[in-house]
């Protein structure tokens, strides 16, 4: 019976194999359905990140994707046939001459005929195809939208699969504070609300130490055009 899938290191055979030129043989575990304990050749690894069924095997005329657990390394001499022998011809033995009687009175009875010898022939019953595993269509890959907070800049961007859509862009702090109201989670709002305090106090001291540095130059300044 076919083992428990492929692990990790054995994907990593195969991959190195498919890379030298080689076609590993596997076969079927129980997960895969009506074709289990059928021998295929791997011809392809496709991107497991997009979908799990990124194993390609080729089974009769089909290629099909599986995921790695629905197969497992075929054991050695695994997918030959065994050649079957064939029947001997049944010949049956003539019968042997009768021998000449010497009586007067009785007829002559004509000897046996031979029949020849019958060579029964075996038909091979070939197996019934088996339905193969009809393949899953592929969804759609995740899309990943992230926030982030980072040196006193919001920024978003999006993602799908190994694709991505928007590269980060800074948004106003109103504005992720609105995208975070929409997830409702007390946790990320309380922590939003913690940045936007800090740097609100961080702005306010700013801003006062601008105030006090705009009035001395404008003294400064009223003392110039005094002097004049």
């Amino acid at each position: 019976m076919a083992g428990q899938g492929l692990s990790t290191d054995e994907v990593q055979g195969v991959r190195e194999a498919l890379a030298a030129g080689r076609k590993p043989k596997v076969v079927f575990t129980a997960t895969a359905g009506q074709v289990a304990g059928q021998v295929g050749q791997v011809v392809e690894l496709t991107d497991p990140a997009v979908s799990e069924e990124f194993v390609v095997v080729r089974f009769g005329r089909d290629e099909l994707p599986f995921s790695p657990v629905d197969v497992a390394i075929a054991p050695r001499g695994a997918g030959r046939k065994v050649a079957e022998p064939k029947p001997e011809p049944v010949v049956e033995e003539p019968a042997a001459p009768a021998e000449p009687e010497f009586v007067l009175d009785t007829p002559r009875v004509p000897a046996p005929r031979r029949e020849e010898p019958k060579v029964e022939q075996q038909v091979e019953a070939k197996p019934a195809r088996r339905p193969v595993k009809a393949a899953r269509p592929k969804g759609p890959a995740g899309l990943t939208v992230t926030l982030a907070y980072a040196e006193g800049e919001w920024t978003v961007a999006a993602q799908q699969g190994a694709k991505a859509l928007a590269k980060p862009y800074v948004v106003k702090p109103a504005e992720a504070l609105r995208m975070v109201a929409l997830v409702d989670v007390p946790g990320v709002q309380e922590a939003v609300e913690q940045i936007m305090a800090a740097e609100r106090a961080e702005a306010e001291q700013q801003a006062e130490k601008l105030r006090a540095e705009l009035a001395e130059i404008e003294a400064r300044l009223a003392e110039l055009r005094e002097a004049r």
